[in-house]
């Protein structure tokens, strides 16, 4: 055994040394260099876990720490800032901000487009189909817009639904309480609430949209802003506004009442108008014709041409003039009304019988230069400064003629904004204080540290005296209303129709100031191509004048004015 024992291992040996088998030491040297290696690769592999586990770790312990985030209540970036409250003159709420939610959803994670679609079809039927379809389909889209300012109602109906990747973002929708009631003033704001006109926009222009931009606009509730407007009044202006057009058959109608002393707008309505609420179904209703259209406005300009006339010492009021025929200049004729005498006139007659031929007479004496210096004077051939934005260059020839002069005399040629018409008229009963407009409200004190004075004292009592023979004894007389004594001058201007005059068309207007004998407030209305009356050319004392009389019976009381019942009758100046 013993041989055959040592045969065996001598024969192991042999292999081994043919195989090239390392032998003793060298056998034992290698494997531990392969021990190593091993050892070596397991620690880096495992190394290499350890990081990867690490970096996973850390990242959910992160999103840990973070808030959790809610579908439902995503914070919206700039649409999601407040604008102020806007105020009347006495605190009563015009226009704020509501919280809404508006729908989205997220392409990238729809199941089904077309089922989707299906089930908000219930919801708003309206909905457009195909231009929604594009949008769920996009799947490289992380985020697009379905309906933007949902009702309680609505959201609730699509949650209901219980669709995947449809959420609901919180943002601001600005509301009127009082719907058209001073959609003009106001304005109205875009679906990411910014201000597209009126009131609306200039709080814009004060910085309110830099903010918003930046990103540093707050959600918090920001100062209430205060207007000019008393919303009594302003509800009885625009109550009489929005009646004329059917009730003259008219295409247009407007009123403003100024508070003569600081110039602050109290009131003003145009129609047609539109609900801010809802600004895009009323897309006709958008130009404010108080401020943004302009018209000659007739012989309400015979108010200024006899300002400067008394002013520049040209005339007085015991002139006379000759207005028995026609006045006849450069292939031109210039003639008066069938109700005006054909004789020889004063000068209260000229302004209450509304004479063509007087005035245009009167303002040869003046001249064109002396004309053109006063009417830039009562800002009547300049743009009109106030908040609004939407305000209208007057119109002017291009080159003045004496023809030109003559016929601005009476309020042809020369197209101005009703605005800025009641504005020059309250300056000159105002003891000839020009004071800009304002929506703002404006304390006496600080008016009168920016009035510019356009016309002599004497003048103004002259004008005065002058509304309030025409308010008693003229075509004002129609929008006298007993107690308040309400002065002014009627206009009725011939429409142009494509470069004519109309003899049936009119633009109608009337400037008035009560109470006449110390006034307090001005109006002025006006009636845009009224079909009724009984003339062939609708007259501005059966249909402009009545707006006025509707309007300060119902407003005079609400601004404090006393009636006064004991006023005689004009009898001399």
């Amino acid at each position: 055994m013993s041989l055959i024992h040592a045969l065996t291992l001598r024969s192991d040996r042999l292999i081994r040394l043919s195989l090239g088998a390392p032998r003793g030491k060298e056998f034992k040297k290698q494997n531990g260099r392969k021990s190593r290696q091993s050892r070596s690769r397991l620690g880096v592999l495992a190394g290499t876990l350890c990081v990867v586990y690490c970096v996973v770790f850390g990242k959910l312990i992160f999103l840990g720490l973070q808030p959790q985030v809610d579908t439902t209540s995503i914070p919206a970036g700039p649409a999601m800032a407040s604008r102020p409250d806007i105020l009347d003159r006495n605190g009563e709420l015009l226009a704020t901000d509501i919280r809404t939610f508006s729908m989205y959803a997220e392409p990238i994670k729809m199941v089904d487009v077309d089922d989707t679609i299906e089930k908000l079809t219930k919801v708003f039927p309206n909905l457009d189909r195909k231009s929604t379809y594009r949008k769920l389909s996009d799947k490289r889209s992380h985020f697009v817009w379905l309906e933007r300012q949902l009702t309680p109602k609505q959201q609730g109906e699509i949650l209901a639904l219980g669709l995947p990747a449809i959420g609901f973002r919180p943002e601001v929708k600005r509301f009127y309480p009082g719907g058209r009631t001073a959609a003009h003033i106001l304005g109205y704001v875009d679906i990411d609430n910014r201000g597209v006109a009126g009131m609306e926009k200039y709080l814009d222009t004060q910085g309110l949209s830099d903010l918003t931009a930046a990103g540093l606009a707050s959600s918090e509730p920001l100062e209430p802003v205060k207007l000019s407007i008393d919303l009594r009044v302003q509800n009885i202006v625009h109550d009489v506004v929005a009646a004329a057009p059917a009730t003259y058959e008219a295409q247009s109608a407007g009123a403003v009442i100024l508070d003569v002393h600081t110039g602050e707008v109290l009131a003003m309505a145009s129609a047609p108008d539109f609900d801010p609420n809802d600004p895009q179904s009323d897309v006709k209703g958008w130009l404010n014709r108080m401020t943004n259209g302009t018209d000659e406005m007739g012989s309400v300009f015979k108010t200024f041409s006899m300002a400067m006339a008394f002013d520049t010492d040209t005339v007085k009021l015991t002139d006379t003039f000759d207005a028995g025929t026609p006045l006849h200049y450069g292939g031109f004729t210039i003639h008066d009304d069938r109700d005006v005498p054909r004789r020889v006139l004063t000068v209260p007659e000229i302004f209450r019988y509304s004479s063509n031929v007087g005035t245009a007479k009167m303002m040869e004496k003046v001249g064109m230069a002396n004309q053109r210096a006063y009417l830039t004077r009562f800002g009547l051939l300049s743009k009109m400064t106030t908040e609004l934005p939407e305000v209208k260059m007057p119109s002017q020839p291009k080159v003045w003629k004496m023809i030109n002069s003559l016929t601005a005399a009476f309020g042809h040629g020369v197209a101005t904004t009703p605005m800025q018409t009641a504005v020059a008229g309250a300056a000159l009963i105002d003891d000839g204080k020009l004071i800009e407009p304002t929506f703002l409200p404006r304390t006496q004190e600080q008016a009168e540290s920016t009035e510019k004075i356009v016309v002599k004292q004497s003048t103004s009592d002259v004008i005065k005296f002058l509304f309030k023979l025409n308010g008693e004894q003229g075509s004002g007389k129609f929008a006298d209303v007993a107690g308040y004594h309400v002065g002014g001058k009627t206009g009725t201007a011939n429409k142009v129709i494509h470069g004519v005059y109309s003899h049936k068309l009119s633009f109608n207007s009337f400037l008035a100031a009560f109470p006449i004998d110390h006034p307090k407030y001005v109006v002025l209305s006006f009636i845009d191509q009224p079909l009724t009356g009984v003339h062939n050319l609708n007259l501005a004392a059966e249909t402009a004048a009545p707006m006025v009389h509707d309007i300060v019976a119902r407003a005079a009381p609400l601004l404090g004015v006393q009636p006064d019942f004991g006023s005689a009758l004009v009898a001399s100046y």
